[in-house]
């Protein structure tokens, strides 16, 4: 079992509260207010969580500089007072960012008993199977 440091469990607590108020920023009609605390938060915990300098490299890598700065540029527009705006680059810039990991997560999902049976529904399998033969790893 992986021990975890006093760090990373910040880390982890301080994305957790970002997902959760960037989620409920959306259901309340993009709050401004929740989504840009929540897009703090998530980045706060995300640095936390791998540390400043993994982050940094991990953004910043030259086949990244896009997804790096739709996802940024949105959390900007955000902060700046346009929520639907910045969540859609938002949401962009995450899909570009983390692409590398879906491959993963899809494999996990499918040997969760309940999850994995919603997954394999005609309408859906198609879908996940695009984003589970993705070979762009990070």
């Amino acid at each position: 079992m992986i021990s975890l440091t006093d760090t990373q469990k910040i880390g982890m607590g301080l994305t957790g509260f970002g997902v959760f108020f960037l989620f409920f920023g959306m259901i309340l009609f993009f709050d401004k207010a929740l989504l840009a605390i929540g897009n703090v938060l998530f980045v706060a915990g995300l640095a936390f969580v791998i540390g400043l300098e993994r982050t940094f490299r991990f953004f910043f890598q030259r086949h990244k500089v896009k997804a790096t700065g739709f996802f940024l540029g949105g959390v900007f527009v955000v902060l700046i007072g346009w929520p639907l705006i910045g969540m859609i680059l938002e949401i962009y810039g995450f899909f570009l960012l983390f692409r590398g990991f879906f491959p993963v997560v899809v494999g996990f999902i499918r040997r969760v008993p309940i999850l994995g049976s919603l997954l394999n529904l005609p309408g859906i399998r198609s879908l996940v199977d695009k984003v589970g033969e993705s070979n762009n790893m990070v």
